[in-house]
């Protein structure tokens, strides 16, 4: 399942946020996505991401794999994958469970990315420790990979369901060498650290996976694209950084990089920087930033949709 070097899959990003200044009914915001699923399927898109966030105002996506299967039922080819799923916020056999049903949904097209989270209300509302997240996540990775081989949970269709590990530094990414699974961060500076823990482990260099966001929105101009879309950039930068520093005890991730808006041929050319060399599976567009117009979400689906035809 995994592509040729230099040919990484491109897909979307999806977080279902639904801002209050831009809202727009429930039903019609979640059905709306879907659509937007389908047409990028139909327009050439390999792949489809899945984050989670719990107790936004904008109703950021809280359950991944229960909308996963929702996807899985609406398509036939992409690959539907979490990035994250907040592992430590559940306990191993409920996520084992989960996947693999819509893993079996979806004909065996799952990629489950876990990650530690880091909001100290979302830790709270679920009875979880957030002091021992990095350590849970590990035990929860060991566990997954325990009860789908030993056939105590309903069976994937692909077993193992590919497994990816959200991890920005370099413990985790090393972390996720030792453990034979995939990384999600296209940061150039944990990659060494990444083939390392591969080597630790006793993997191969064909284990070596990356995967992760590209904060690009596609226009055909990007100067008056990004007048219109700045209150939704700025909306969601703001309402990271609040929600990042709610409660006490967790250190949150670094700032969150800025979503720049270019044209396709400047994706085309970062794109090719960032793969050279480097064993980057699949790349992630966002579908819409916080709720941004439909015709950009539209044009950019488009353009999106085309990068694996200009990247040969």
């Amino acid at each position: 399942m995994t592509p040729p070097m230099g040919a990484p899959r491109i897909g979307i990003y999806l977080d279902l946020r639904n801002p209050p200044a831009w809202r727009r009914p429930w039903a019609a915001h979640y059905a709306r996505s879907l659509e937007w699923i389908e047409e990028a399927e139909r327009r050439g898109a390999t792949s489809v991401w899945l984050s989670e966030h719990h107790f936004f105002e904008d109703g950021y996506l809280p359950q991944p794999l229960t909308f996963a299967a929702a996807v899985a039922a609406r398509t036939r080819h992409v690959r539907i994958g979490t990035a994250v799923l907040l592992a430590p916020l559940r306990p191993a056999v409920q996520i084992a469970e989960e996947a693999a049903v819509v893993d079996l949904v979806s004909g065996g097209r799952l990629e489950l990315g876990v990650g530690a989270g880091y909001r100290v209300p979302e830790f709270e509302a679920f009875g979880a420790d957030v002091t021992r997240r990095f350590a849970t996540v590990e035990s929860r990775i060991l566990e997954l990979q325990v009860l789908w081989a030993s056939g105590r949970v309903t069976p994937p269709v692909e077993s193992p369901i590919p497994l990816w590990a959200g991890f920005f530094g370099p413990r985790g990414a090393r972390l996720a060498g030792r453990l034979g699974i995939g990384l999600l961060t296209l940061q150039p500076g944990l990659t060494a650290a990444y083939t390392d823990g591969l080597v630790e482990g006793g993997h191969g260099p064909d284990a070596a996976r990356l995967a992760g966001s590209m904060n690009l929105v596609l226009a055909d101009d990007p100067e008056a694209t990004r007048a219109r879309i700045a209150p939704h950039l700025a909306y969601q930068a703001e309402s990271y950084r609040r929600y990042a520093a709610e409660g006490a005890g967790a250190r949150p991730p670094g700032q969150y990089p800025a979503v720049e808006v270019v044209t396709a041929d400047d994706a085309v050319e970062r794109v090719r920087r960032l793969v050279a060399d480097r064993p980057v599976v699949d790349l992630f567009f966002w579908l819409s930033v916080a709720g941004m117009p439909d015709d950009v979400v539209d044009r950019h689906l488009d353009l999106v949709c085309a990068l694996p035809r200009a990247l040969g």
